[in-house]
Parts: C-alpha cells; sequence; structure tokens
C-alpha cells in the first residue's frame, strides 16, 4: 500500500468496520517501518488489503478486508496468502491476530491457513465490547528473503 491507495483502502476499512481506523491512521501506516501492508487489485481499484505489524521475529496481523461486493470470491485469502508469504520472506517466524468470537467465516479461512486458536481478549472491541479470539499461525510458507523489497541487510 502507498499513499495513494489510502483513499480506497480507508473506503473499504469504512464500509467492513464499525469502528474503522481513520484516514490519518492509514497514512501514517505507510511510513511506519514496522508495518507492511498488501492491497489486491482488480481493473486499477483495490479491492482488498491486509496489514502486518513486524515486531522482532513476530508477525502482528492488523487488518484485513475486502470490498463487500467482492467478497466471497477468495479475495481475503489470496490477500492473507501474500501476507503470509511477505512475512515469511522479512524474518517473521509466526503472525498473531485477533478476530471477533462471531467473525465464523474469517475463522474459518484462519483455520484453513493454519492458524491455530491460542486465548481470548475479553471484551476487546469498543462497540459492542465482543470477545477477540487470539490466533497464531506457527507455520509459515518457505522464505525466500530475496524478495521482500524493504529488507535490509547489515554489511560487516
Amino acid at each position: 500500500m502507498t499513499r495513494e491507495d489510502v483513499d480506497q483502502v480507508h473506503s473499504i476499512e469504512t464500509a467492513c468496520f464499525a469502528i474503522p481506523w481513520s484516514r490519518e491512521s492509514l497514512l501514517h501506516e505507510t511510513e511506519n517501518a514496522c508495518a507492511r501492508y498488501m492491497i489486491l487489485t482488480e481493473d486499477g481499484a483495490v479491492r482488498a488489503y491486509a496489514g502486518v505489524w513486524f515486531v522482532l521475529d513476530e508477525g502482528h496481523i492488523t487488518n484485513i478486508a475486502v470490498s463487500p461486493d467482492r467478497r466471497r470470491m477468495g479475495y481475503g485469502e489470496k490477500v492473507t496468502r501474500a501476507l503470509m508469504q511477505l512475512s515469511a520472506d522479512s524474518g517473521m517466524r509466526f503472525l498473531t491476530l485477533e478476530v471477533r468470537r462471531s467473525n465464523l467465516p474469517a475463522q474459518s479461512l484462519y483455520h484453513k491457513l493454519g492458524f491455530v486458536d491460542v486465548g481470548y481478549r475479553k471484551r476487546y472491541y469498543e462497540d459492542n465490547r465482543e470477545d477477540a479470539l487470539i490466533m497464531v499461525c506457527e507455520h509459515l510458507p518457505e522464505p525466500h528473503p530475496e524478495d521482500d523489497p524493504c529488507l535490509v541487510e547489515e554489511k560487516d
């Protein structure tokens, strides 16, 4: 995701989430050295996105969203798999995320991709105080660090 994509990503964000991230927060993410955001485009328009924060060897997925008119077309899986590959390429050993306990379609996708349930965050979501299911994936794809455009290797 670049600054030029933020308006379209924010449009999806507001369509998908009860308490969406602000446009300013998404702009900040384009400059956050720990953040990576993947977008899926179709006909020049952003249709899905996924974000992750890298902290040491852990990737924490921030958001995954698909434009409501493009759901059930495999876009969520495609952008999540791309994010998982980028995480592996960047040296992450595992990924974590939170998902609403009521969001069974998302949980099903995450289970399909190798995430397992590890716990709950009580009353995590501000809009209705719903619990979040914490999920972890310790089996990332085979890494290809040469494919990470942001990876900086230190030279001796």
